[in-house]
């Protein structure tokens, strides 16, 4: 078994920061894909930042050079570094991990969503 975890957000004020976590544990061999998703009321679910095993990275154009993806693979973590937040990057982020977990000599492909995390941007 997998569980995935997120922590981070919060209510932050125009031009602040927040870092976003997100926490694997349990019988996991590979974590292939983690990306963060964010969904904004009355819109749809969008792709924010992805990293893959390899070290590719990608962004969403509106958040290119202010959002940073990362990942700590000894700690099976991956973070979401947020700075000069704007009122539009208000939303729910989840986290979605995707890789093989082991169990008694077998990998099983595994795919979680967390719980999401609401990330306010107000003054």
């Amino acid at each position: 078994q997998v569980q995935l975890v997120e922590s981070g957000g919060g209510l932050v004020q125009p031009g602040g920061s927040l870092r976003l976590s997100c926490a694997l544990s349990g019988n996991i061999f590979s974590i292939n894909f983690m990306g963060w998703y964010r969904q904004a009321p009355g819109k749809q679910r969008e792709l924010v930042a992805a990293i893959t095993s390899g070290g590719i990275i990608n962004y969403s154009d509106s958040v290119k050079g202010r959002f940073t993806i990362s990942r700590d693979n000894l700690k099976n973590t991956g973070y979401l570094q947020m700075n000069s937040l704007k009122p539009e990057d208000t939303a729910v982020y989840y986290c979605n991990a995707r890789g093989q977990s082991v169990r008694s000599g077998t990998f099983y492909p595994y795919n979680y969503w967390g719980q999401g995390t609401q990330v306010t941007v107000s003054s």
